[in-house]
């Protein structure tokens, strides 16, 4: 998972990009209606809407928020219907990439994407052209704490979690898609703080990029990021150690 921890680093020491741009609320929200609309309002019996409810309120998202956003996909309030779409496709380099959106306006939102890929030196592939090149697990990230990488290592080993990453402020767990709901109860049981917990899809293998293509890169992942409909962005690059210290 080097490729995908290298990532976390830079995000992490850019300084919550999402959140310098205003964006995570709106996504926060749009992940709050998909999955109460999917599996009903009911938390208890429904894992992705507690998920989401936990990371709103990680997010410091009001309360009112969050409930108004489950009334509306449950249809206690009135809302519009939100479709969840994955684009595919290539950046400079030939790195791949995934873009999980959620949208009000497929038409609107293809376009935009399409737009952005062509302006960085990227294009869009059909489906299935590089979504076999990744794997979807759970990724987990928390400050150290004052806890040892032995400490965390201890605990969600035992819950059944596949690896840690240490840098130099955060862990960051990986596990399989059955066991992230048991390893994120155990870190939360043991009254630890988690930055973020979700699934994700993982690259099977990373492609170094460095000089032109990581820049180019970068700036095709930041403004995928920063579309209002662009949930997740994900690729397969191993971004070079001098572009990772240029980044922080």
């Amino acid at each position: 998972m080097s490729g995908h921890s290298k990532w976390a680093t830079i995000r992490r020491k850019k300084g919550a990009l999402d959140a310098k741009r205003g964006k995570l609320f709106t996504k926060l929200i749009k992940e709050l209606t998909i999955a109460a609309r999917e599996g009903g309002g009911d938390l208890a019996g429904n894992p992705r809407l507690r998920l989401a409810v936990d990371n709103a309120k990680a997010a410091n998202m009001p309360a009112d928020n969050i409930e108004r956003a489950i009334k509306k996909a449950t249809g206690e309030l009135e809302g519009t219907t939100i479709s969840e779409l994955t684009y595919e496709g290539y950046g400079p380099g030939g790195i791949a990439l995934l873009v999980e959106v959620a949208t009000d306006n497929k038409n609107r939102t293809v376009a935009e994407v399409r737009h952005l890929f062509s302006k960085h030196g990227g294009n869009m592939g059909e489906s299935g052209s590089v979504a076999w090149m990744f794997e979807k697990k759970g990724v987990i990230s928390l400050p150290k704490q004052n806890k040892s990488e032995d400490d965390i290592l201890e605990i969600v080993l035992n819950a059944g979690a596949e690896d840690l990453h240490t840098e130099d402020e955060f862990f960051e767990i990986q596990t399989d898609v059955e066991s992230f709901e048991p390893v994120r109860k155990a870190l939360l049981d043991n009254n630890l703080s988690l930055d973020n917990a979700s699934l994700q899809w993982i690259a099977k293998n990373t492609i170094n990029i460095a000089g032109e293509n990581a820049e180019k890169m970068m700036k095709l992942i930041e403004s995928l990021e920063d579309c209002d409909d662009v949930q997740n962005v994900y690729s397969n690059a191993d971004f070079d150690e001098e572009f990772i210290k240029q980044q922080t």
